[in-house]
C-alpha cells in the first residue's frame, strides 16, 4: 500500500486567501545540484516570511510572554528557481487556548510551489500559558480568508 500526501485545500493555493504577503529574493546559494531551491533554503524563506508577518501584524498583549515554535510542516508542490523572487503569503489558521497556527504558501511566477504550517505555543515563566485576550484578538484579525 502506497502512502500519498493529500493535496492541499485549493484556497491555500490562492494568494488572495492570505492577509499578508512579502517578497523575498532568492539567492544562488539556495540551489541544489539540480538547480532548484533546496529544502533548507525553502525553510529559511518561510521563516523570513513568518518573521515579517509577525512584525507586520504588531500583536499586543504578549508582554511577559514569549512564543515558541512547536511544529513546522512544509509540503513541496513544485520546483522553485533562482533568480526569481518568492512571494511568501501568510495568515492565521486555528487558534487554541495556548497555541495557534501560522499558515503560509510560497508563490513563484504566480504558482504555489510550497505550503508551510507552523504551530506556535505561548509560554511564560511558569511554562505554557493561555493566550492573552489582546493577543488573541490580533490573531483573529489576521485569519486566512477562507
Amino acid at each position: 500500500m502506497e502512502n500519498f500526501m493529500p493535496r492541499p485545500d485549493p484556497a491555500r493555493l490562492d494568494p488572495a486567501t492570505y492577509p499578508h504577503t512579502v517578497t523575498i529574493q532568492t539567492r544562488f546559494q539556495d540551489l541544489d545540484v539540480l538547480g532548484h531551491i533546496n529544502n533548507v533554503a525553502m525553510a529559511a524563506l518561510f521563516e523570513s516570511g513568518r518573521v515579517r508577518f509577525n512584525q507586520a501584524i504588531k500583536l499586543h498583549g504578549w508582554a511577559g510572554h514569549r512564543w515558541l515554535v512547536a511544529r513546522v510542516e512544509i509540503n513541496y508542490l513544485g520546483e522553485g528557481f533562482f533568480p526569481a523572487d518568492v512571494e511568501i503569503a501568510s495568515g492565521i489558521g486555528e487558534i487554541g487556548t495556548r497555541s495557534w497556527n501560522i499558515l503560509s504558501a510560497a508563490f513563484q511566477n504566480g504558482a504555489c510551489i510550497a505550503t508551510c504550517d507552523v504551530v506556535l505555543v505561548m509560554s511564560a515563566s511558569g511554562g505554557l500559558t493561555a493566550l492573552p485576550d489582546e493577543f488573541r484578538a490580533g490573531l483573529e484579525a489576521n485569519r486566512l480568508r477562507l
